[in-house]
């Protein structure tokens, strides 16, 4: 089967009221790197109304071109004209690659795009590559020889193992990825997009659903996947009433709180400030894991975090392996006196 006629990575630009999501300037900066393996370039879709003059800002994170759907449709974020107009722009620019954001909306449409052009979608990626299609021998698998693909890694059987995904039959190739997991590159200050502009039809059935309001909530807190310092807690920390010790820490080293999945099971923490595999991946500068006991669910959403302080009572917990720093002890003492210190100093 001959797919000569699809090239380029494509990446949609997630944008909510003139604001480009930042796992849109992650994703074509990882983008850039598929596509200098494929000797190809990056272009971001950006779907809105009145949202051409955010062009530029992706060109700076290694859009070479932006492909912008402008119209009123498009305004609020709705399943069917967002699915039928990324359709259009498969159908009319044929990509070799088509990468989304695991975002609340970049999960709801990637699969609804995928269905609609009939091709595969790997959900959750940790790891993008482009190499050849090989069997679990590692050989090339007969009657693909000098091809090149997009291999999509992510967790699987709970984290447990990784699976490596090729869907060699079919284009264009699609992955969602998580925010926090790919890192920018740095930003190239004054570039500039190449802008096309498509013209998409949008009749009645393309639109089923009428928003007739947005209601938002006021958070005063930033989202953990973009915080700088995250001070997170576990099953250790043992109750609701505790993570006050962790967020008396947080507010004096100028951070946020996050926590394990068993906290938001327990019902002490909401859903949003969860890290790890069915939670958020980040990347902070300093993760401070206290009553954490490092299960690799969990490890799969922070390791990537440049310092990780840990505070475990248990000397054997596998945090600690991961740990630049570990201390071994009461959290409930350690915790404060840490705390005293830091608003000391």
């Amino acid at each position: 089967m001959s797919f000569e006629e699809y090239k380029g990575v494509f990446v949609f630009a997630q944008q909510v009221d003139g604001v480009i999501n930042n796992v849109a300037f992650e994703l074509t900066s990882e983008a850039t790197k598929l596509a200098a393996a494929l000797n190809t370039e990056v272009t971001a879709v950006l779907l809105g109304s009145d949202v051409k003059g955010l062009a530029d800002e992706l060109a700076v994170y290694g859009a070479d071109r932006v492909v912008v759907v402008d119209d009123p449709a498009l305004k609020t974020y709705t399943t069917e004209p967002y699915a039928h107009a990324m359709d259009e722009v498969i159908k009319n620019y044929k990509p070799d690659i088509v990468l989304y954001g695991a975002t609340a909306i970049g999960r709801d449409l990637a699969p609804r795009v995928s269905a609609r052009v009939s091709t595969g979608l790997t959900a959750d990626c940790t790891i993008l590559e482009i190499a050849e299609y090989k069997n679990a021998l590692g050989n090339v698998n007969k009657g693909y020889e000098g091809q090149l693909f997009l291999n999509a890694t992510r967790p699987a059987f709970g984290g447990n193992l990784m699976a490596t995904i090729v869907c060699p039959n079919n284009k264009p190739q699609m992955a969602t990825v998580r925010p926090g997991v790919m890192q920018k590159i740095e930003p190239k200050t004054g570039a500039k997009a190449n802008v096309e502009e498509l013209k998409v039809e949008f009749a009645k059935n393309n639109k089923y659903v009428e928003v007739l309001e947005v209601v938002k909530a006021v958070k005063d807190k930033v989202d953990i996947s973009e915080a700088n310092i995250l001070v997170s807690g576990g099953r250790g920390v043992g109750s609701a009433e505790n993570f006050k010790l962790l967020e008396d820490l947080a507010d004096a080293i100028g951070g946020q709180v996050s926590a394990s999945r068993a906290c938001v099971d327990a019902g002490w923490v909401p859903k949003d400030i969860q890290v790890g595999q069915t939670g958020k991946t980040v990347r902070p500068n300093v993760y401070f894991a206290i009553g954490i006991s490092g299960a690799i669910q969990h490890a799969a959403g922070m390791e990537e975090s440049d310092i990780i302080i840990a505070i475990n009572k248990d000397e054997s917990a596998p945090i600690f392996s991961i740990a630049d720093y570990g201390v071994v002890g009461d959290l409930n003492k350690i915790v404060p006196l840490l705390t005293d210190a830091i608003k000391n100093a």
